[in-house]
């Protein structure tokens, strides 16, 4: 099948997307797409992948996210920015209701957080505390603080889902190598945790920034990952480090965005959606290959403006 996508990034979490309207792949199919477009070492590249579907109801259109393994996400909350923009090209629409996969998000086109960057702001949630959403077997109904037995740290993580989950840990300075081994156990979907898990590090550089590096499920260490900087924002005010209803900046290593949790546990995050450039590729789904991407327009500008934003995020990272 020939695939015209947009390659693009929310935070520096980047994904090819396809405009899916009137698309019937099977899951196995869309599985497929996902692991040949997204593959880091194939012809286009990505954290996963994002499709624009039709909305239902209460929705405009809607959003489907694939990871890179082909395992589809619940939400992506910097994937949904980007979603959001091509949903406004095609309706017309500035602001909507977006459809998730098992909830819906609110998504407005706002002024933009820097020259020449394209904004959207997005309202998720509620967040929930409840270890019972994952689920979480053999805790206790919530985890705020708390060491967690079955990961390989004695770190206090808290449990968010949104809807999404998340181990959230505040540390002095990142670790990687502590990170990925905590990710790679939740990754290995044990039985007291089926459903695996994003899990984050976040420094608190200030009453109002947080530094957030996140092992993302289904992928990997990224950049960034827009539902474990709300999540971590959520936990940063449950665990009384930031201000409910306080807005804040969340860095990251591909950039940051701004941030507000609330007590009614809504979330909502002000963030890029570049576009990078416009693509056509020839996929074999059964065999999962990828032919010669042909590029058809570049967005040098939006680039441009966003690399001024992520490198002063960098400085003040």
């Amino acid at each position: 099948m020939l695939v015209r996508f947009t390659k693009c990034h929310g935070s520096g979490n980047d994904f090819p997307l396809v405009d899916a309207r009137d698309w019937s792949l099977s899951e196995g199919e869309w599985a497929s797409l996902a692991r040949v477009l997204a593959a880091r070492g194939g012809p286009v590249g990505g954290d996963g992948i994002l499709a624009l579907v039709a909305g239902d109801d209460a929705a405009a259109f809607g959003m489907r996210m694939f990871n890179s393994d082909g395992s589809e996400a619940e939400t992506c909350l910097n994937g949904l920015r980007c979603v959001a923009r091509a949903g406004f090209a095609a309706t017309g629409a500035e602001t909507a209701t977006t459809r998730l996969m098992t909830s819906h998000a609110q998504v407005e086109h706002v002024g933009d957080l820097a020259p020449g960057v394209y904004t959207v702001a997005e309202t998720a949630g509620p967040a929930s505390l409840a270890t019972a959403d994952w689920p979480i077997r053999g805790v206790p109904d919530r985890l705020i603080d708390a060491v967690v037995p079955g990961l390989p740290s004695a770190r206090a993580f808290t449990a968010v889902t949104i809807p999404n989950p998340h181990f959230v840990t505040f540390v002095d300075a990142v670790e990687e190598a502590e990170l990925v081994a905590v990710g790679e156990a939740c990754e290995a979907a044990p039985d007291w945790l089926p459903n695996r898990a994003n899990v984050s590090f976040v420094e608190v550089r200030a009453p109002d920034t947080l530094f957030v590096r996140t092992f993302e499920r289904g992928v990997g260490l990224t950049n960034s990952c827009g539902s474990a900087m709300a999540a971590s924002t959520y936990a940063a005010c449950v665990t009384g480090r930031v201000e409910f209803g306080r807005e804040i900046t969340v860095l990251n290593r591909g950039g940051m965005v701004r941030a507000r949790a609330e007590v009614d546990a809504m979330i909502t995050l002000h963030g890029n959606a570049t576009w990078e450039w416009d693509g056509e590729v020839e996929v074999d789904l059964a065999a999962e290959r990828a032919g010669e991407v042909t590029v058809l327009r570049r967005y040098d500008d939006e680039v441009a403006a966003w690399r001024a934003v992520a490198d002063h995020a960098r400085a003040e990272g």
